[in-house]
């Protein structure tokens, strides 16, 4: 066969795996979910693994099972302290004295609507107590709530296929830890098996070690926002520890997700209560202690995961970052560190002929 030729259908080889990536795009979204999953418990698995209950050893299988219980344990009690939280903002939301509130805000609310038609934004007969109601009854029609009855229909037997999926998944995964080996190594040459290898021993290992870490500083962001917004005295700071430590997941972007989030939460309580002017001291504080955390995240936290665990200089995952956000937004920030990850461990074994892939690997 020619050299052409076999360019062509490594070619063609490589579109049809994209394809089917794409159209099978929810499976590979379990996969990857039980992967990580499995990365993160497999420590789990091995110390159990290690203990000895008198003269019996516990069974492989037993430990994928108990680790896997324990996951879905954490997830769990997470949602379970979250829910009630999210209840009690919403009741307090409720509570909330529309009549004083736009008393309160008619007059910049009157100059905020007179700059939008001057600049031709809204109609001149149009006013903001007209749009809400349009919007009021679009929600509340019976069209609206029969289409928004179809999807929830249709999303929680989405939500139940998936919890099911990624949990057989990372069962397995846990259980057999060379099971993903196997999958991969039927589709690789036999020439490259050795390569192939080493990469994924390479990708568990700083993966693991990645995954890990994110989920230790997510833990370490809400107890420094929930910390610092109880000392001053923000009611629901565990609401808002909860969700901004959650937002850190989004690299960089993250905190001022969380900070927006938690402005808007804390606002509305003062609301509720008739605070009306205590507004812009609330927005402060919540701001400050948001951005006091955030400096220690970014001194401490996140050289320790993003450069130390993955063995990559701040500057080139900062790079990498903006590239994920250009190329598929908040997403694209998210999986940015670990394809980069994949990436160079690939590159390193089969392109190491490379200047610049020896300088971007040196390290792993």
């Amino acid at each position: 066969m020619s050299k052409t030729a076999k360019i062509i259908i490594a070619l063609l080889t490589g579109f049809f795996i994209i394809f089917m990536i794409w159209r099978f795009s929810h499976i590979v979204f379990y996969l990857l979910t039980s992967a990580v999953l499995s990365l993160i418990g497999r420590p789990v698995v091995k110390r159990l693994n290690a203990l000895h209950l008198w003269k019996f050893k516990i069974p492989n299988g037993v430990s994928a099972f108990v680790t896997l219980l324990l996951i879905m344990l954490a997830f769990i009690s997470f949602f379970g302290l979250l829910f009630p939280l999210l209840a009690d903002q919403a009741d307090i939301i409720s509570n909330i004295n529309l009549d004083a509130l736009t008393k309160t805000l008619q007059e910049p609310l009157s100059d905020f609507e007179l700059l939008l038609k001057k600049y031709n934004l809204l109609q001149h007969d149009d006013t903001f107590n007209k749009l809400i109601n349009n919007q009021i009854a679009q929600i509340f029609s019976f069209a609206s709530f029969s289409h928004t009855l179809t999807s929830i229909i249709s999303l929680t037997g989405s939500i139940f296929l998936a919890l099911f999926s990624i949990m057989f998944f990372t069962f397995f995964f846990l259980k057999d830890a060379y099971l993903l080996n196997e999958i991969i190594d039927m589709f690789t040459p036999d020439k490259y098996e050795t390569q192939v290898k080493h990469v994924l021993a390479q990708t568990k290992h700083l993966l693991s070690r990645y995954f890990i870490g994110l989920v230790v500083e997510i833990f370490i962001m809400m107890t420094l926002f929930s910390i610092g917004l109880t000392l001053f005295g923000i009611q629901n700071a565990l609401l808002i520890g909860f969700l901004g430590g959650l937002m850190n997941i989004i690299p960089y972007l993250g905190p001022l997700i969380g900070a927006l989030i938690g402005i808007l939460l804390a606002v509305s309580t003062s609301l509720s209560h008739g605070y009306y002017s205590d507004i812009l001291p609330l927005a402060l504080m919540v701001a400050c202690v948001f951005f006091t955390a955030k400096l220690i995240d970014d001194i401490i936290l996140q050289p320790l995961i993003y450069s130390n665990s993955v063995n990559a200089h701040p500057v080139e995952i900062f790079f990498i970052i903006l590239m994920g956000a250009s190329i598929a937004g908040i997403p694209g920030m998210i999986l940015a560190v670990p394809f980069y990850t994949v990436l160079r461990i690939v590159a390193k074994e089969f392109l190491s002929q490379l200047k610049i892939v020896r300088k971007l690997t040196r390290n792993i």
